[in-house]
């Protein structure tokens, strides 16, 4: 069997906290195949990280709703193509399978190489286009040339809890290459405020989260205050934006907001600005 590896990174991190959701009375969504993938290792390192900051948790919960109902809406709109830049231990291949739409997923060998073989282990069709590549540094547009990515096809993308971790040509150069070469396409993704990155929140839970993930070996390193600049440098158009706050008060609007994150993060979609007919 498949042996979880370095379960202290984010991957696994993450996963256990949307994990967390499968066990509400009333879910925001349902993951059936997240588990597959965590043991009592990883529970324990997702434990250390949210113990000094239990909003963390929701945080992934939140988040993960916001991208399955994009994920949702676009496909019913017509992309036929879904690309998930470092997927990490995202299951929306098999959780949102569909004919005539295909998974492309980049993200380090190793993880791909272990959800691969927990999937096969479990009898799981990965319906999934593997890259094992660092999409950054490794020239994502070709990459997805070379696996069969059909640039004129209507296409989603997934960038998930990455943003954070780049820089401000990163990000700009990703979101251009994808706008200017995909005749027609969407990116959701998420982002902290420059605020959160920078330590200016005045909030000793919110530093005391940041530092935990810096200690982890993933420091925050990227912030965006103007999105509207941003897509547009880009190429692109903002279709919506929710902070995770505004997302608190839709799904739990009984529950109290437990800490004031919630109002520094925010969740996006954009689109292509022109469409290439």
């Amino acid at each position: 069997m498949a042996e979880i590896q370095k379960v202290a990174g984010t991957a696994f991190v993450v996963a256990e906290f949307r994990h967390d959701e499968n066990n509400e009375h009333d879910p925001l969504y349902h993951d059936p195949f997240v588990g597959l993938f965590l043991n009592e290792e990883s529970k324990r390192a997702a434990e250390r990280i949210s113990q000094s900051f239990p909003p963390i948790r929701n945080n992934v919960r939140l988040r993960t709703r916001y991208f399955d109902d994009r994920l949702r809406r676009q496909i019913e709109q017509g992309a036929r193509q879904i690309l998930i830049l470092g997927a990490g231990l995202d299951t929306r291949p098999q959780r949102f399978a569909v004919e005539n739409v295909a998974y492309f997923e980049i993200d380090a060998p190793e993880t791909q190489a272990f959800k691969r073989a927990r999937l096969q282990e479990n009898a799981v069709n990965s319906n999934t286009t593997y890259i094992g590549a660092d999409y950054v540094m490794d020239g994502m547009l070709e990459l997805l040339r070379q696996n069969g990515l059909d640039f004129d096809l209507p296409t989603h993308v997934i960038w998930e809890g990455n943003t954070m971790y780049l820089d401000d040509g990163a990000v700009r150069r990703i979101l251009s290459d994808l706008m200017r070469e995909t005749k027609r396409c969407s990116v959701s993704f998420d982002f902290f405020a420059n605020d959160v990155i920078e330590n200016r929140t005045g909030d000793a839970e919110i530093t005391s989260v940041v530092e935990r993930f810096a200690a982890m070996g993933a420091p925050w390193t990227y912030g965006i205050d103007d999105l509207a600049e941003l897509a547009a440098g880009c190429g692109a158009t903002v279709i919506d934006r929710v902070t995770l706050a505004d997302l608190h008060r839709s799904f739990w609007p009984d529950l109290p907001l437990a800490s004031p994150i919630y109002g520094y993060y925010s969740l996006c979609t954009v689109e292509n600005a022109v469409d290439r007919a």
